[in-house]
């Protein structure tokens, strides 16, 4: 059984589930209304970001504790779970869109224009529900499911 540490990880599924929380809410606004309020979209990007960040953090916790093999960068560290069988093989491209997501975010944010951070707010929010069931079943961790 994989190790990890219950109260970091804890710590990291209560983030997730605050930053995806503001996202569902954010989510209601109709398209005109988001797309023209910088304030909307600014909540947005980070709460995305803390998501992503919380997730990513959650995979290198594991891999650290259990000796995977070192990621070569955020998006490797869902692949080098995903190789540990801790994530469906489908699902392991979308966690890894995730992760570039968050890059863009970060380091190029203004080549995402607000209709992309929209119907990414629309569509994807289910990855993360996806993430923490997966990654419950694979710790055989009943506590963040």
């Amino acid at each position: 059984m994989p190790q990890f540490d219950p109260d970091r990880m804890l710590k990291l599924v209560s983030q997730m589930r605050e930053a995806v929380g503001h996202l569902k809410r954010l989510k209601e606004c109709e398209k005109t209304v988001f797309t023209n309020d910088p304030d909307k979209i600014g909540s947005t990007k980070y709460n995305f970001i803390i998501a992503i960040e919380a997730a990513i953090d959650m995979c290198n916790h594991i891999i650290s504790r259990n000796g995977y093999r070192a990621p070569e960068d955020y998006t490797d560290a869902f692949a080098v779970l995903g190789e540990n069988r801790a994530f469906e093989k489908s699902f392991v491209d979308d966690l890894k869109e995730m992760a570039k997501f968050r890059n863009r975010l970060v380091h190029i944010y203004w080549e995402i224009d607000e209709n992309q951070i929209y119907d990414i707010l629309q569509n994807r929010l289910g990855d993360f529900k996806a993430f923490l069931d997966q990654l419950a079943k694979f710790l055989n961790w009943s506590d963040i499911s």
